[in-house]
């Protein structure tokens, strides 16, 4: 098995979903799904392509609720590609193979050149028979280009071919199936201009109530001369060609595409650049070239290989759509990373707390995209702190669900599938999405030394969610300990107390103690400014000496909730009943969506001890032990030895993984006690996608921070790499199954350190290009590597928490 190709052999309808989430081809500015250009959305095949930050809102009802959404746009395909021998039927892999005409089927996905490759041979209704060589590239070297090469040859016959080429605008987003009652049709379609080119189509158009202007040219050659009439009908254009082919004689159609919005930079309108774009653009292998090399570049920086190629490949699989999503091109545009990526419409498109799991791999080799990807959320500041002000709080709050704008793009509604019931949604209550962004920011300049960053954005970041935090949080004079009410945690099983009229949730564990992280970073960065650019911050934000006491108050005297001698996920989660685990299992096999099932029996999770996520577990995903236990600590909480294997052992069987986020935190730090363990539902998490284990959700997008975040276990995890207080601390955890692992990545600036670890052994390098020394601790001890110098030791496992005691 090849590490860098995934490939299908045969054609399934029923995995044609799948296939095209996970072939979808993109460059960070747009992305188009894996479907084969003859086919349009008919529940089959859904051609989406989609523009990073391009929204639009609709208003929609929903059980009698009027309510407004904002979606990703489905842009306008400009797939659209088929052929037929004069006279015959066009080339539809579905009709050939419903009549037993498809004689052979094969998709490659090529992830170190960025190509998807088809091969199929196919028998028309008369007898005639043709073989079909696809390649397709969205460029990673021109944001805005796309190139589609079909070549045909005619096995045993001669005569007139027809092919039809077009630019497809009357789409919707309909890629969701509990969203196609809604409004999807984003597009309004605008008179285009007929292009002088005969070779050139041109497609333009707006969103409904953002009023982005949309441009799609493309630009179709043959190889052989061939005839052209152009056609157009409301929101479609076409290009008709005939030509004279031979048997055994290839003919070649070469299919560019440039896409423009009204966003672009540099650009006058969006119609005339994209029909210049397109007719300047090279042949299909000259566009390759620049292509390759663009993947070329990226691959160098994403240096991280174990001797386990299926492992590999997913691993690879991972990267390449975490940088078809966010790549060099998102750097100068206003974005943030969806959850789902650019590959299909679940959760419409919108920014959740996924940067948690993406952000790290991409600080260690893109920085410059980690920070746009910062920009993003500071740019979104002043929503966020109007969001606390109508809430009526000091400071930033913000969105669970971000578009735009950065107001909040949480559905208040939503339909339980097993019980046809619309149910309240409060999981717009995960406040500590907020506490997310702070963290991320203290976590890039921790990894890159951005002190200009954290100076100029990040600090104002943090002391803003910081006050909004401390705001929030409640002082309770009969225990003289602060406490914060009324919120969920990352667990959304949980979202109220039984019988409570009101939703929300009082001291859940997570958000209490990543609050008191988040006020001492949140000064700590304050404290790092030079004295008059504090002093300048102080005043613009009106932050007072009663302030910073209370945020040092506050982070002294959190309560957190513990019970049994282990962290309680929130207040009151103690009197909660046990769920017949094995009962429910038995009965229904796959649990995952357990709120589902429950509230079809008429019951609740919220009764329950009983979670879809982790969520104590998830402080030991965000903070190391040593973190953990000094907070705790300084708080008051004496909570004896082995405090993270009571949690660990108490809140897995409890936890029915019904997030991929999940599975990917439980074998994080399983990793520091169950390696075996570990290792399990590392690979459970890794193949997720690929083998669509939630049974259908991978077709409307893939799952990007669970994506990101498996590799950047093997990064953080295995290889134990973190970053504290100017020096790169290695802490490796190499399972068993692995036997090398080697990682090359930057630190604080330095390029080419290059790390091997082996069952034996582990290796540090640092390449002779390197500006300055890096400091080094392993194994409790600090070491200076030079440029040039090699350091090498015997492997010793990262630590193991003591027995319980």
């Amino acid at each position: 098995m090849d590490r860098w190709i995934l490939s299908y052999d045969g054609y399934d309808p029923g995995t044609e979903g799948l296939r095209e989430a996970l072939c979808t081809l993109g460059n960070g500015y747009f992305a188009t799904r894996g479907a084969s250009p003859e086919s349009s959305a008919d529940g089959v095949h859904y051609p989406g392509t989609y523009v990073a930050g391009c929204y639009d809102r609709l208003p929609a009802e929903m059980d009698g609720l009027r309510t407004d959404n904002a979606d990703l746009v489905n842009m306008p395909n400009w797939l659209p590609l088929t052929f037929r021998p004069a006279g015959g039927d066009w080339f539809d892999p579905d009709r050939a193979r419903r009549e037993g005409r498809l004689l052979s089927y094969r998709q490659e996905l090529d992830l170190r050149r960025g190509v998807l490759t088809r091969l199929v041979r196919v028998r028309d209704d008369r007898g005639r028979t043709s073989r079909v060589a696809q390649r397709r590239i969205v460029s990673m070297d021109d944001p805005h280009l796309a190139a589609l090469e079909t070549t045909i040859v005619a096995e045993d016959w001669s005569g007139p071919i027809e092919i039809l080429s077009a630019v497809d605008g009357r789409v919707v987003n309909a890629g969701v199936e509990r969203y196609r009652n809604l409004p999807g049709e984003h597009l309004v379609h605008e008179e285009s201009p007929r292009p002088n080119d005969p070779e050139l189509l041109l497609l333009r158009s707006s969103t409904v109530s953002s009023k982005i202007g949309v441009a799609v040219a493309a630009r179709t050659r043959v190889s052989v001369p061939a005839e052209r009439a152009r056609r157009a009908e409301g929101g479609w254009t076409g290009l008709d060609l005939t030509a004279d082919v031979r048997a055994g004689e290839p003919v070649t159609i070469e299919k560019t595409a440039a896409v423009f919005t009204s966003r672009d930079r540099a650009m006058e309108e969006p119609a005339q650049a994209a029909l210049a774009s397109a007719a300047r653009a090279g042949g299909f292998d000259a566009l390759l070239e620049r292509h390759t090399l663009a993947w070329s570049r990226l691959w160098r920086r994403c240096q991280l290989s174990v001797d386990h190629v299926d492992v590999q490949r997913v691993l690879n699989l991972h990267i390449f759509h975490l940088l078809q999503t966010v790549s060099e091109h998102s750097v100068d545009l206003d974005v943030g990373v969806p959850a789902r990526g650019l590959h299909g419409e679940a959760y419409r498109g919108h920014v959740f707390w996924d940067e948690l799991f993406i952000l790290p791999f991409l600080t260690m080799r893109f920085p410059e995209i980690a920070r746009a990807l910062l920009m993003y959320r500071w740019r979104r500041l002043p929503a966020a702190r109007r969001a606390a002000g109508d809430a009526g709080h000091r400071g930033a709050m913000y969105p669970w669900q971000s578009a735009a704008d950065g107001r909040e793009e949480t559905q208040r509604i939503h339909l339980n599938p097993r019980s046809g019931r619309w149910l309240p949604d409060h999981s717009h209550l995960q406040r500590h999405v907020g506490l997310t962004i702070a963290h991320n920011v203290w976590r890039y300049h921790e990894a890159t030394g951005d002190t200009e960053f954290l100076a100029e954005y990040g600090t104002e970041i943090m002391l803003e969610v910081a006050r909004f935090f401390a705001d929030l949080a409640a002082y309770d004079r009969s225990t003289d300990r602060y406490r914060i009410r009324g919120v969920m945690g990352p667990d959304e099983y949980h979202d109220a107390y039984p019988g409570r009229g009101d939703p929300g949730l009082d001291d859940n564990a997570y958000t209490n103690v990543l609050t008191v992280w988040v006020l001492r970073r949140a000064l700590d960065a304050l404290a790092m400014m030079p004295e008059d650019r504090r002093a300048e911050l102080r005043e613009r934000l009106a932050l007072t000496r009663e302030e910073i006491t209370r945020f040092e108050d506050v982070a002294r005297k959190m309560y957190v909730p513990f019970h049994d001698g282990v962290i309680s996920q929130f207040d009151g989660y103690a009197g909660l009943a046990e769920l017949d685990w094995a009962g429910y299992r038995e009965r229904y096999g796959d649990i995952r969506r357990l709120d589902r099932i429950l509230e079809a029996e008429g019951d609740s999770a919220n009764r329950y001890k009983a979670s879809k996520q982790a969520d104590v577990l998830m402080l030991y995903y965000v903070l190391s032990p040593g973190e953990l236990d000094d907070i705790l600590r300084e708080l008051g909480y004496e909570h004896g030895p082995a405090l993270d294997a009571r949690n660990i052992r108490y809140y897995l069987p409890r936890t029915c993984d019904g997030s991929t986020l999940s599975s990917l935190v439980h074998a994080w730090i399983l990793a520091r006690t169950d390696g075996e363990t570990a290792w399990r539902i590392f690979l459970e998490s890794l193949f997720s996608d690929i083998t669509d284990a939630q049974h259908g959700t991978t077709p409307e997008g893939v799952h990007l921070g669970a994506m990101a975040g498996t590799v950047d276990l093997v990064q953080r995890c295995h290889a134990g790499i973190t970053t504290r207080g100017g020096t790169l601390h290695l802490e490796p955890r190499l399972p068993s199954a692995i036997g090398e692992l080697r990682i090359g990545l930057r630190y604080r600036g330095h390029w080419g350190i290059d790390l091997t670890c082996r069952q034996d052994m582990i290796r540090v390098a640092l390449r002779p290009s390197a500006a300055s020394p890096i400091r080094i601790c392993y194994a409790g001890d600090d070491l200076e590597l030079q440029p040039g110098a090699c350091w090498e030791g015997p492997l010793r496992q990262g630590r193991t928490p003591p027995p319980d005691d």
